[in-house]
């Protein structure tokens, strides 16, 4: 049934149905390889091979079997073999030059075993079988370890690889591939000292020495299953003292004390103190901590193992890690929280995926959490910073001595900076697992428990922390000294907005000349353009060296695009009349008619002017012009010319002006536009190649050139969501008379007592002439789904399904009905519609945001999209007007709509970004508000409901005359229902707002006077104004400061705990309490 070489001698074991296992000598066949030295022992191995030759002879016979034996193989070093046959038996033999013979038997198969094998590295046997299970046997002690077993698949054979710790089985329905144990070694990191496990034995590794001692035996734990090694190691220097925690029986964990003689002797065997627990570590310099799962409680316990303190968890927590003294951080299925053991409360919660180790950074103030595919960077108090995905297993990390992490995967060993950005640093043949890093040396464990010290090269990551931390002295150094180049370096200095860096490591021209322009440096630019020497790069250069006010590099390049029309009026406005002149000759010798003209009118010469019209036959004109300007001489002799063709003047009318340019002022070689500053690196890098006495003369000219005065221009800022002054003028006194199907605000004219007096307060490509047909390309739907994260993008696009999941995951909305007009709007807005032939269909063509014709027909830009941060801001004003009249049913629409639009919105900047997220706050406000007052209106026989939401109405954050008259509003209320407390209490907040129209202040001043005289309430309402609380958005009950709620995702309104996972009643669309990432509506945060 099988047969296979023993891996050393010239032997092969072989396995039969006739219940034998066989054992060949293939020695002879080595001599076939040797040639006969003549014809005869040529033609004597010739009738050997015919007939039977003896180039195998069987060694030993092993019968033992009482069925068909399966399987046979050799021990990879000992002179061992072991067999599987269909008694369900696996024999292990023995054989030596003699003999062979049976060792053991092992039972415990329920089936046919089908194949077995000695493990390359452990003691151990694996046998499978058609009972559908593979055992571990352990080859010393020959008994059972472990056993896996599949639902419906029986095993058929096994391999081990020659090199990693992998096994391979096949089965009915495919392979699995595993190991049998895990292979990271348990270690823990203290000052400049290592501690790990191997070989059941507690190791240390000084770094500064980097000497290695083997300390104290480490007892296994006793139960008989694989995976028996430590999972983790806790270690407190100032006692000496080691937890060993282990996964074995549910978890457990032991505590060693480590003997200051033990050093270099490493056979003290010393009794563990021991005990059950999820994990365990240490919290102080003589108190650790032991988690028990099944209470969910933390057991702070002390030397002597004996309970200290017990500290039930806020979260279910299946481990717990060191976060400090006296702090630990808790791990549950998706999210990690610091929880302080002495006051017991949380410090700081974050969510993540399942958590598998945890690095601190040395001075506690950043820490790494490593998951199988991602790590989290936060702070201290659980903050988020960053999070990193990877395709491959992450496997370690360590934070170096500038605040960056250093991991490996399986493959790798990359960096990550504070901000998010990573890289490769080296790749690895094996994994490793990092311990300590110190400068540009890594300390790693190898899976075999060997240090190793792994040299890397840290330019790369230093020189991109250096410009994240705006340490351009160091870059400045690092760019002179380190040969730091590559296109991914180019990329992300360009990216990080350092086009001005870049530039000093890029040698194509083309790339040289972009960067310098982008960077503004027109001194680089104008190098390349000339080795370039292409129209178009003169072009941008001249576009670009105006903007800046350089205008000999203007004249430059209007001359070597030979744009003399743009060069003529540049030597106007720059003042250089004698260029101008000259330019005047070369049309002239050019025959331009017109440039000529031009040129003459620019100078106002006049003369020039009627002979050019003299020239091309313009007689009139030329009568007329020299008539006008007072060259009789010239008027008499064209008159003679023209005859009885003399065009009339008119005579009297207004006064006119001539056509004379004003002399010029000021002729300066640069046009002071702008001031543009030097970048901090442009100096130090241009002098790297030059000495010092050239860079002063260049200061020097750049001193004397005459750049005027740098313009100082204030940001002024208008009202992000328009001024409400502007809708509510000459409308604040009005809103009492106005009267429509609602019935306005029902301000009633109010009983009071007699007055008092009280006191007042494009490029076009050459076309070949072989027609050569265009390959399809990708649909600019497809583009605009690819590129964009933007939920308005792929709605735009037709792929309203993508849209609406990152809605869902963005803002957490569930309800996308009343979204729906929206998206079918934005769809047909980004594509236009063209006739084709009568037969063939209409062809759709996609609309793009900010096209122009300059822009490369290659490039595809965003789509078009219907909706616009100014529409809001009209409905706005509109729900502003509509809430003054006291239309609250038609306000209630407009900040409906606009809390419906804003995530389909897209704007460009990070201040738009903000006003969006105000506008939502706005909004919200308005929707909960005008809610309170409709519910509150419906409600007309319960009185002390009404009052109480009178008054919640006047707590939503309103624009101040929409407060003023929700103040009036619930004064009048309350005062009618003779609450005259609550009543003063809205009195003293409306005169408080120094309200301008004088009827309201007079009304509370008396409400005020009336209520002191009696300051009771008939009634007790559910209102507190001392105590600070929001409004539920669907019971319209108070939540006061210090009661729970849980929170809408996208219009943040509050609720009570039980409309948790209900649609939001405010915006309609978000589920409460849902988790979501946030509100993404521009490119600029996706950078």
């Amino acid at each position: 049934m099988c047969a296979s070489f023993h891996p050393k001698d010239d032997l092969v074991v072989s396995a039969s149905l006739d219940q034998t296992v066989r054992v060949w000598d293939i020695g002879a066949l080595r001599k076939k390889t040797v040639s006969p030295a003549d014809d005869i022992l040529r033609l004597s191995q010739m009738n050997t091979d015919f007939f039977g030759g003896v180039d195998a002879v069987v060694k030993y016979v092993l019968e033992g079997h009482d069925r068909g034996v399966n399987w046979a193989s050799f021990h990879p070093t000992l002179p061992l073999i072991v067999s599987g046959a269909d008694d369900r038996q696996v024999k292990i033999w023995r054989m030596n030059d003699t003999k062979a013979w049976e060792v053991d038997t092992l039972r415990g198969h329920m089936n046919n075993v089908s194949c077995v094998l000695f493990h390359s590295r452990q003691d151990i046997i694996v046998s499978n079988s058609e009972d559908k299970s593979i055992r571990v046997w352990d080859a010393t002690k020959r008994t059972g370890l472990q056993t896996f077993r599949r639902e419906h698949d029986r095993f058929w054979i096994l391999s081990a690889h020659p090199e990693m710790n992998l096994l391979a089985a096949g089965h009915d329905s495919g392979m699995i591939v595993f190991k049998l144990e895990r292979e990271r070694p348990a270690f823990s990191v203290s000052g400049e000292s290592l501690f790990y496990v191997k070989d059941r034995f507690l190791r240390t590794f000084e770094y500064s020495t980097q000497k290695d001692t083997q300390l104290i035996p480490i007892r296994r734990p006793g139960s008989n299953t694989l995976n028996q090694g430590p999972r983790t190691l806790s270690y407190s220097p100032t006692e000496s003292a080691l937890l060993v925690c282990s996964d074995v029986d549910g978890g457990s964990y032991e505590l060693y004390i480590i003997p200051k003689d033990s050093y270099g002797r490493g056979d003290t065997v010393q009794d563990a103190k021991r005990g059950v627990g999820g994990s365990a570590v240490f919290v102080a310099r003589n108190r650790f901590a032991v988690l028990e799962k099944s209470t969910n409680q933390v057991l702070v316990k002390n030397l002597k193992n004996e309970i200290v303190k017990k500290s039930v968890l806020p979260i279910p927590t299946d481990a717990i890690f060191y976060a400090g003294t006296g702090n630990l951080l808790c791990r549950s299925e998706d999210r990690v929280s610091i929880f302080d053991l002495q006051q017991r409360i949380v410090l700081g919660e974050l969510q993540t995926s399942f958590v598998r180790y945890v690095v601190w950074s040395p001075d506690m103030e950043s820490v790494a959490l490593l998951s199988k595919h991602s790590i989290v960077i936060a702070d201290k108090k659980l903050a988020h910073r960053c999070t990193l995905h990877e395709t491959i297993r992450v496997k370690s990390g360590a934070w170096d001595d500038n605040g960056v992490f250093i991991y490996t995967t399986l493959t790798h060993i990359k960096y990550c900076l504070p901000n998010g950005d990573s890289g490769i640093i080296k790749t690895l043949d094996v994994p490793v697992y990092i311990t300590k890093i110190y400068g540009s040396t890594i300390f790693c464990l190898e899976r075999d428990g060997k240090n190793r010290p792994i040299i890397i090269d840290s330019t790369e990551y230093v020189f991109k922390l250096c410009l994240l931390r705006k340490r351009y002295d160091q870059v400045m150094s690092m760019i002179k000294n380190s040969e730091l180049c590559g296109q991914a370096m180019i990329a992300y200095l360009q990216q990080k907005g350092f086009p001005q860096v870049a530039l000093y490591f890029v040698k194509d021209e083309r790339t040289r000349f972009n960067l310098a322009l982008e960077s503004g440096n027109i001194e680089k630019a104008l190098e390349s353009a000339k080795k370039i020497d292409e129209k178009d790069h003169w072009y941008r250069l001249g576009v670009e060296a105006l903007r800046q006010g350089n205008a000999g590099i203007v004249e430059y390049a209007y001359q070597k695009t030979k744009n003399f029309e743009r060069l003529s009026f540049h030597y106007l406005i720059t003042g250089n009349l004698d260029k101008l002149s000259k330019m005047m000759k070369i049309a002239e010798v050019k025959n331009d008619v017109m440039g000529q003209f031009h040129d003459a009118l620019y100078l106002g010469d006049v003369r020039e002017r009627v002979k050019i019209l003299e020239n091309v036959g313009h007689l009139p004109l030329a009568y007329i012009t020299a008539s006008v300007h007072g060259l009789h001489d010239v008027t008499e002799r064209l008159a003679g010319e023209l005859g009885e063709n003399i065009p009339s003047l008119p005579k009297g009318g207004k006064k006119a002006s001539l056509l004379i340019p004003p002399n010029p002022v000021l002729r300066a070689g640069d046009w002071p536009l702008l001031m543009v500053s030097k970048g901090i690196f442009e100096g130090g890098l241009d002098d790297a190649g030059r000495g010092g006495g050239a860079a002063e003369e260049d200061y020097d000219e750049v001193a004397d050139a005459d750049w005027g005065e740098g313009l100082d221009i204030g940001d002024v800022d208008s009202l992000p969501n328009g001024d409400i002054r502007t809708v509510l003028d000459g409308e604040e006194d009005g809103a009492h008379e106005e009267n429509d199907e609602e019935g306005g605000w029902d301000l009633e004219d109010l009983e009071l007592p007699p007055d008092s007096e009280t006191p007042k307060t494009a490029n076009s490509n050459a076309r070949s002439s072989v027609f050569v047909a265009p390959t399809p390309g990708m649909p600019v739907s497809q583009i605009w789904v690819q590129r964009s994260s933007l939920a308005a993008e792929h709605a735009a696009a037709g792929n309203f399904d993508t849209a609406m999941r990152l809605l869902s995951r963005q803002l957490g909305i569930k309800n996308f009905t009343p979204l729906k007009s929206q998206f079918t709007d934005l769809h047909m807005g980004s594509q236009t519609y063209l006739r084709a032939f009568t037969s063939a269909p209409v062809l759709s063509i996609a609309v793009e945001r900010g096209w122009s014709e300059q822009a490369s027909p290659n490039v595809r830009g965003p789509p078009a999209l219907v909706f616009d941060f100014s529409h809001l801001d009209e409905k706005l004003k509109a729900g502003y007007k509509a809430t003054t009249s006291g239309k609250f049913s038609e306000a209630l629409r407009h900040f409906s709509t606009i809390l419906h639009t804003i995530p389909l919105i897209v704007v460009e900047t990070r201040r738009e970004v903000d006003e969006v997220k105000e506008l939502i706050l706005v909004a919200k406000e308005y929707v909960l508000g005008l809610q309170i007052e409709l519910k509150r209106r419906e409600l007309k026989d319960n009185p002390i409901r009404q009052q109480e939401l009178a008054a919640y109405f006047t707590h939503c954050n309103l624009q101040l005359p929409h407060t003023r008259l929700a103040l009036l509003n619930a004064m009048t209320v309350c005062y009618k229902a003779q609450n005259l407390s609550t009543a003063a209490n809205f009195a003293r907040r409306l005169l408080e707002t120094n309200p301008s129209n004088e009827s309201q202040s007079k009304t509370a001043r008396q409400v005020l006077q009336a209520a002191e005289k009696n300051m009771k309430d008939a009634t007790q309402l559910n209102y507190d104004f001392r105590n600070p609380f929001v409004v539920c958005g669907a019971t319209y009950v108070p939540i006061y400061r210090g009661q729970k709620d849980v929170i809408c995702p996208y219009c943040s309104t509050h609720f009570v705990p039980a409309q948790q996972g209900q649609i939001c009643t405010v915006c309609d669309l978000s589920v409460v309490g849902s988790d979501a990432s946030g509100l993404l509506c521009s490119p600029s945060q996706v950078r």
